[in-house]
């Protein structure tokens, strides 16, 4: 059973959250956070290479020195203030007309180390020491990271009580994306949350397994420095934002390829052709009768569509090219990987191999093919996202599934609540 914990967050102050807030470190190049970054933004701590001109390597000491400040002068500024005392909190996002709830806690550092907090992705060791180096130096998790738990009817009800009150925080994102956000003020529902988490089996990552891989490493490394370690202190928690799976949707997770691995255009789709039903969608740059993103896009399993020589394509694979008794094989992301770029384009390692690149369904299918039509890349192919039935179950299976399969939007803004590891605030 997981356990959670109140906390006194630090947090902006109402008038300028829209200011602080920002999206989160991993879903922006450096140039694309230094365009977007206000002088107040988040950015500035979480992306700190932006404050130099020429921009430094995000990796280098003089980028983490600047974050440091940066953290340090916002507090000082009164841009970021702590609560007086611990709180849970909810967080509200509402895309599309869709609205799912969250409660922002604190977890366990041990929880996730006993297998608790379930993983269905592996970390790469380069993201998870540059996370863990910014929880250490900032004694502070800056950004949540993104869980998924299965229903309870109690703590729904509990929310449902306070966010029909008026928000602390209720804004719209420049990308029209809505984010509300409420302070849990009742000590008989902060204590009845507190209970109902023991009984809650598992928290499952859904987004942020390098920041949880992070913070489980900075709570073990001070657990291991502290002679006098109990147990209790701060640095044994660290800040996530938890919903219920059923408020959760996971959209598509695309691949764009930069060769054919030395064939022809006609000899790649004819060894496609081995394990797919190829069809010919139409000619991009036809002025009339272009196939539009909705005809393009994959609407069922084992459905993939194709962008090449500015044409699009449907893949259907063939009976027999999949085991659907397979958690990991029956998800086309497997399929992909194993038909098309393991077999015909020499892509052996996913998370490694320059000549691939990940692109998450939100930029939509335009995206795909202007990658390909700049010459950039030479293939792109477009997936039918997972579900959360498929991500609980190879989760809790044990399993690990390919990189960069799920996409979770909307994407937690940053900037809403700050944990602190050190916090000289405790539960009374």
């Amino acid at each position: 059973m997981v356990r959670i914990k109140p906390f006194a967050a630090l947090r902006p102050p109402k008038e300028i959250v829209e200011e602080v807030a920002a999206r989160p470190y991993d879903v922006l190049n450096s140039e694309e956070a230094k365009a977007e970054a206000s002088e107040k933004s988040l950015l500035h701590i979480t992306r700190p290479e932006i404050d130099f001109s020429p921009m430094v390597d995000e990796h280098s000491s003089l980028a983490y020195d600047k974050a440091v400040e940066n953290f340090r002068r916002w507090q000082d500024n009164g841009w970021l203030v702590q609560d007086a005392k611990p709180h849970y909190y909810i967080y509200a996002q509402t895309m599309n007309g869709r609205t799912q709830y969250g409660l922002v806690v604190c977890a366990h550092t041990d929880d996730y180390a006993e297998g608790r907090i379930k993983k269905h992705e592996l970390t790469r060791k380069e993201k998870e020491d540059d996370r863990m180096i910014h929880v250490r130096i900032q004694d502070a998790n800056i950004e949540p990271v993104f869980f998924s738990y299965h229903d309870n009817d109690e703590v729904n009800a509990i929310v449902a009580k306070h966010v029909a009150r008026e928000p602390e925080y209720d804004f719209v994102a420049e990308d029209g994306f809505g984010h509300r956000f409420w302070v849990i003020d009742s000590r008989e529902d902060t204590d009845r949350i507190t209970e109902i988490f023991k009984d809650i089996p598992a928290f499952y990552v859904a987004d942020g397994h390098h920041r949880t891989a992070a913070a489980a490493r900075v709570g073990a490394e001070k657990k291991a420095g502290n002679p006098a370690h109990t147990g209790d202190e701060e640095y044994n928690w660290f800040m996530a934002v938890a919903f219920p799976e059923s408020q959760l949707k996971i959209i598509d997770y695309n691949r764009v390829v930069k060769d054919l691995n030395g064939l022809s255009p006609e000899e790649f789709i004819e060894k496609l052709s081995e394990d797919f039903t190829v069809t010919c969608l139409g000619d991009r740059s036809l002025s009339s009768g272009r196939p539009g993103e909705e005809k393009c896009r994959p609407d069922h399993l084992h459905g993939f569509a194709m962008y090449l020589g500015g044409k699009w394509y449907s893949l259907e694979a063939k009976d027999g090219r999949y085991d659907d008794s397979d958690p990991i094989g029956v998800l086309d992301v497997t399929i992909l990987s194993n038909l098309v770029l393991d077999r015909i384009l020499g892509i052996k390692d996913l998370r490694t191999d320059k000549r691939i690149d990940f692109v998450g369904g939100i930029r939509g299918l335009d995206e795909l093919a202007r990658r390909v039509d700049s010459g950039e890349m030479a293939v792109a192919f477009a997936l039918y996202p997972v579900s959360m039935k498929q991500l609980v179950d190879i989760a809790d299976s044990g399993s690990i599934m390919p990189p960069k399969t799920t996409w979770f939007e909307p994407k937690l803004r940053s900037g809403l609540a700050i944990h602190k590891l050190e916090s000289d605030t405790t539960a009374k």
